[in-house]
């Protein structure tokens, strides 16, 4: 496989060697479930959606879990907000990621573990810990002592005096150190509960995915993924309390991916420009989201305003429209396994399947797999022209742009859909954002296939010209006239 991964922990390129032969197991960070997921919660997910099934395209067997924090101050504030119980809030909310997860048409995972499964779990890494010597409890309260793991900072890359002089964190004096963190947390007055030999209260936040990692995978991780904002302190906490527990080494390899921005600014709610992801699949097909989250490099910043929306609709909407093209002539004549041979040589296709091969297996570089995706396409649209006789070789061209271009799509559930139903689709979100109706542009296209047929080629030209300044192609074709949207 030769793949190379950008692992966190070493800040450099890895090639990535399984502790098991020919399987994978990986973690990534889930939602805290207490309202909808915003558009920057599912780039984690779409993008390891593409990992799994690269993987497995190379014959790995892949386990994989994604977690749902459902004990947290948030899921405590809505409960109260709303007068419900803390459960209500957090079944509600894990339904309606699950809907979004069936939306965006991604693969389930082996494993959705809660935080409210693994309690027992969590209890047993803490008193580990504790006998350890590496955590104490203070008032009901557990907390990880920092000082007594030497290693602290190995992710962040942070040293725990630079930590503690520059530190903000709100002084308590219970604790040795300001770095120490909460294991267990005792419950206040009114809040949800669980029993521990400590105290009524609940776990910490950073303690939940270190014992649900140990407890489902029961040893060192293959990968383990996250938001770059998880870095610091979550995932440095994970690696402190799980190796202090177990003694061996907790993930090989971390992948952290960035953070969204919406026309150059940082997502905020302050800003009110956070938008839900069930929001925006009800204004765009979830395939523009998609497309956006993987034509940007999954360590990158990537830009989510308008404009970017506007270039992935026009970039789906021309890969469709050869897609649409391809379909007309795919099954119209019987071809020969010489003609679809001679096909994929002229379409240079093998040599296309190298360089996403080679583009995936250096840190899963999308950008550049979709830079050999429009090479093919500007290949095919050289070679096959709309209203262009159906010859074997037309028609094998056209056979395998579209398994090629679908098979692609597979492994980041891309262009399955029905090439011309999606568009029409397309092409009206490229009409609205014009401000244009479909009933006019076909009112005029009508009027100059009327001015054609009575030779009056002044009119025909003057309506084109005025279709052109719309933004609109019209090709004239024996059985009449076809118009997109031009791309």
């Amino acid at each position: 496989m030769n793949l190379h991964i950008y692992n966190s922990l070493s800040r450099q390129k890895e090639e990535f060697k399984p502790l098991e032969s020919g399987k994978v197991r990986i973690y990534v960070c889930g939602p805290t479930v207490y309202d909808f997921l915003h558009v920057g919660n599912f780039r984690g997910p779409v993008f390891f959606n593409l990992v799994r099934n690269w993987f497995e395209r190379n014959s790995y067997q892949v386990e994989y879990a994604l977690n749902f924090t459902d004990i947290d101050d948030k899921i405590i504030k809505k409960s109260l907000v709303e007068n419900k119980s803390a459960s209500e809030i957090t079944e509600k909310y894990i339904s309606e990621y699950k809907k979004d997860f069936e939306i965006l048409g991604l693969k389930k995972h082996e494993h959705n573990p809660r935080v409210t499964e693994y309690l027992p779990s969590i209890e047993s890494l803490i008193q580990k810990l504790i006998v350890t010597k590496k955590a104490y409890e203070v008032d009901g309260d557990v907390y990880f002592q920092v000082d007594q793991f030497p290693e602290y900072g190995k992710l962040s890359g942070r040293k725990i005096e630079d930590l503690q002089s520059g530190s903000r964190i709100e002084v308590d004096e219970r604790k040795k150190s300001p770095m120490d963190f909460a294991l267990w947390k005792k419950a206040k007055p009114s809040e949800p509960s669980w029993p521990s030999p400590w105290s009524a209260g609940r776990p910490g936040w950073h303690i939940e995915c270190s014992a649900m990692v140990n407890e489902i995978f029961k040893k060192t991780l293959d990968i383990h993924g996250g938001g770059i904002d998880l870095l610091f302190p979550h995932h440095e906490n994970e690696i402190a309390q799980a190796e202090a527990a177990t003694g061996h080494k907790f993930v090989q390899y971390w992948m952290h991916w960035n953070l969204l921005n919406f026309s150059g600014q940082k997502m905020s709610k302050s800003v009110g420009n956070i938008i839900s992801l069930r929001e925006f699949a009800t204004q765009y097909p979830p395939e523009v989201y998609k497309w956006m989250i993987l034509s940007s490099h999954y360590r990158s910043v990537l830009d989510f305003g308008d404009e970017a929306i506007l270039r992935a609709i026009s970039s789906l909407a021309k890969i469709y429209s050869s897609m649409s093209l391809a379909e007309e002539y795919f099954s119209l004549l019987e071809l020969t396994e010489a003609d679809l041979k001679k096909a994929e040589i002229d379409l240079n296709l093998k040599s296309a399947q190298e360089s996403v091969a080679k583009a995936l297996n250096d840190d899963f570089n999308t950008p550049e797999v979709w830079a050999v995706l429009y090479e093919v396409l500007r290949n095919y649209n050289t070679k096959v022209k709309r209203g262009a006789q159906a010859t074997a070789g037309i028609v094998a061209l056209s056979k395998v742009f579209l398994i090629w271009i679908r098979d692609l799509g597979l492994l980041m559930s891309l262009f399955q859909k029905s090439p011309q139903d999606f568009l029409v689709e397309l092409d009206d979100l490229l009409l609205l954002k014009k401000n244009i109706l479909r009933s006019h542009v076909d009112q005029l296209v009508r009027a100059r296939a009327e001015a054609r047929a009575m030779k009056d080629f002044a009119k025909s030209d003057e309506l084109r010209q005025e279709l052109l300044a719309l933004g609109i192609s019209v090709m004239d074709l024996p059985k009449g006239s076809f118009w997109e949207v031009t791309k």
